[in-house]
């Protein structure tokens, strides 16, 4: 239902439309119930003329029954809710799967800056790959992200992945996400971080593994033995 507005591209993010569809089923459920009852009995118990008021005290058995019968419903709804949410929370936020790959993320007013692997398939070494404002990601992947901040308390959220994590100046935190689709998305900044908090957008570009290394080859820093003169071969002789 979610993914007819917003795609879902990552392995987590259908178990977290269902709690939010969940949610939105049994609270509108009762909503629309109590909502219900409540002009009904207006409709019903409305003044009419020749007939008094009555005085009903609410401590009666036939009034208080369906009372804790619905409170007892709805609690057993909110039960419902937190079991799913805790085993969902633990998947995403707790457990954290092996990585095929591992991503700095770094927010700055106002701005996101990526740092990527370059062709030795590790971060932070010299070939890293540091893009302003463009995710490059490989799909079926699983993904590691380092996330900190240079200045204020930012917000990491990429709406395809269902993800949302707060950047904190002076720690780096550890998420993980696993891009199931290909293409273009947005990027947000979902804490207002300052005057410029609106611009701070950028883009996920997730590509099949033959796109994403041809992409990793050409943004590689050439090695110097590729650039060198042949072995033997002086000025003169070029």
């Amino acid at each position: 239902m979610i993914e007819q507005y917003v795609a879902s591209l990552s392995s987590y993010s259908g178990d977290i439309d269902f709690v939010i569809i969940l949610i939105g089923v049994l609270v509108g459920f009762w909503l629309l119930l109590a909502e219900g009852i409540f002009f009904g009995f207006i409709f019903k118990y409305r003044a009419k003329d020749g007939v008094k008021a009555g005085y009903v005290t609410g401590e009666e058995k036939e009034y208080t029954r369906p009372i804790t019968w619905a409170h007892s419903l709805v609690l057993l709804c909110d039960v419902a809710i937190v079991y799913f949410a805790v085993i969902i929370w633990v998947d995403v936020k707790q457990n954290l799967p092996e990585a095929d790959a591992t991503v700095n993320v770094i927010g700055q007013q106002w701005a996101w800056t990526f740092e990527h692997p370059g062709p030795d398939g590790e971060i932070d070494t010299e070939d890293d790959i540091r893009l302003v404002d463009e995710l490059h990601l490989e799909v079926g992947k699983t993904y590691h992200y380092k996330l900190s901040s240079n200045d204020v308390l930012h917000s990491f959220s990429i709406p395809v992945f269902r993800l949302k994590q707060d950047a904190i100046p002076g720690r780096t935190i550890t998420g993980w996400f696993k891009p199931t689709g290909t293409g273009a998305h947005d990027i947000q900044c979902a804490e207002i971080c300052g005057i410029g908090h609106g611009m701070m957008g950028a883009r996920v570009i997730i590509e099949d593994a033959e796109t994403h290394a041809a992409w990793v080859q050409s943004h590689s820093t050439p090695m110097l033995a590729d650039n060198s003169p042949e072995q033997g071969t002086t000025d003169e002789d070029r």
